[in-house]
């Protein structure tokens, strides 16, 4: 048994709308997995974040597109589509669930922000999820430590960056050099994207 759970590989998993993705996703995927010694990192871009308030989005393909420019020359990272493919609500619980029972030889880590880890309560099936896979928080500045789960807290440069406010320097006329890989801003002014908020 010892032998099985040693031999196990350890994959990290960073979910998001990617809309679009941007340096700091990167970063964070990057420095965790390398961290934590993870053989790959798989970014799984939401089909619907289940979240309350309804995010508006683009098109889930011009996400992928996105994800595929910024990660084409790191082998490290990876993304997985299974939510995209499945469409609905994209829960945790769902993807986890799926995960496991496909690739019983791995072991997962899901990577949230330390300001996601105070909504871990709130959560779907979030008492079985914590069966199915380990939770990452990458700590940010004026959020706490503390939470009823087991967390693997990781320190990673603190960038305050989010898509949000790419797309409202997109709207507004403004530079996203360096926020974004190269590829991806010729991609969003190529597609027009985020011209309107």
């Amino acid at each position: 048994m010892t032998e099985l759970k040693r031999k196990k590989k350890q994959v990290g998993l960073l979910g998001g709308n990617f809309n679009p993705v941007h340096q700091a996703h990167l970063m964070i995927a990057e420095q965790v997995g390398q961290k934590l010694g993870f053989e790959r990192v798989h970014l799984l871009p939401s089909f619907l974040p289940p979240h309350v308030d309804e995010k508006k989005t683009i098109d889930s393909q011009m996400r992928l597109e996105m994800l595929e420019l910024a990660t084409e020359d790191n082998p490290h990272l990876a993304i997985d589509t299974r939510e995209l493919t499945r469409q609905g609500k994209s829960y945790t619980f769902d993807t986890m669930k799926e995960l496991t029972a496909k690739n019983p030889d791995t072991e997962y880590y899901f990577i949230i922000g330390g300001d996601e880890v105070a909504y871990l309560p709130k959560w779907y099936k979030i008492d079985e999820l914590v069966k199915l896979v380990n939770f990452v928080g990458v700590k940010r500045p004026g959020y706490g430590l503390e939470s009823p789960y087991p967390i693997i807290w990781v320190d990673v440069p603190q960038i305050q960056l989010s898509s949000s406010y790419i797309r409202q320097q997109v709207a507004a006329g403004g530079s996203i050099r360096y926020l974004v890989p190269e590829k991806v801003r010729e991609y969003i002014y190529e597609k027009g994207l985020y011209r309107e908020i």
